[in-house]
């Protein structure tokens, strides 16, 4: 956890384990261990199978541990909650509603009038710079488009942590820098919490205060690593490429003692 910052979601010694197929228990994550400061935004990176989405479906709430426990401001999560917001990797909006109405849907369970929902759905559409597309539909939206209403979506009931996964991997490149930089401009201004799940090193760096690391067979946190540079942050410069190469190191070594 970064300096300064509060206990936002505590990760205490975390097991989580499935049934193999043939019976014998698999351990997805093994005593995993993790502080997510209030304000702060923290990658998760490894390999596939590591853990990275489990541990972020334990802090939404949508899976109870097998071993340890997870809390919220030091209450026990045992459910989903409006206090933090999901974007997932496939965008997951209802084809049948407009942007208005995808951003509007998380307000319903709020009491508050029509009008009020879709003002504050046309609000958090301007934020993400969809305002004048708040009436088309998904299949009228570019892969971009769609996770900004995706992430409208989940800032709209005002959360205090933002769990993303993979949110920008199955956009073109150039569209996923563009969603980075919105990303950080909307972070800053809100002052959300961040856990963002990734399996890139340069998008990690770019992005976050803190990237941990993770290794799979069973699922586990290698290392964590301060990122200490000021944003915007320069892709090109010798500070970024040493960064990339240690992270790159660390992962290798991960997967290398999991085999």
């Amino acid at each position: 956890m970064s300096r300064g910052t509060a206990s936002l979601i505590d990760v205490s010694g975390v097991s989580q384990i499935y049934a193999g197929r043939d019976g014998a228990p698999t351990w997805a994550l093994r005593d995993v261990s993790l502080q997510i400061g209030d304000g702060e935004f923290v990658c998760l990176i490894g390999p596939s199978g590591c853990g990275k989405t489990t541990l972020l479906h334990l802090i939404a709430g949508f899976l109870q541990p097998s071993r340890g426990s997870v809390a919220f401001q030091q209450q026990p999560i045992f459910g989903p909650g409006p206090d933090r917001g999901v974007v997932f990797q496939e965008y997951a909006l209802f084809a049948w509603m407009t942007a208005r109405q995808n951003v509007e849907f998380g307000l319903r369970a709020k009491p508050l009038s029509r009008s009020a929902r879709r003002q504050l759905a046309l609000d958090a559409l301007d934020r993400v710079g969809l305002l004048a597309a708040a009436d088309k539909y998904p299949h009228e939206l570019s892969g971009g488009m769609r996770q900004r209403v995706a992430v409208a979506r989940a800032l709209v009931v005002e959360p205090k942590v933002l769990l993303m996964d993979e949110p920008f991997a199955a956009v073109d490149a150039m569209t996923r820098q563009t969603l980075q930089d919105d990303l950080l401009r909307l972070w800053k201004e809100t002052g959300v919490s961040v856990v963002f799940v990734t399996h890139n090193i340069d998008e990690a760096i770019f992005l976050a205060q803190r990237v941990v690391v993770m290794a799979p067979h069973p699922g586990t946190i290698v290392s964590e690593r301060i990122i200490d540079a000021d944003y915007p942050r320069d892709r090109g410069s010798a500070a970024f490429g040493e960064l990339y190469g240690s992270i790159s190191g660390e992962l290798t070594n991960g997967t290398r003692r999991a085999a």
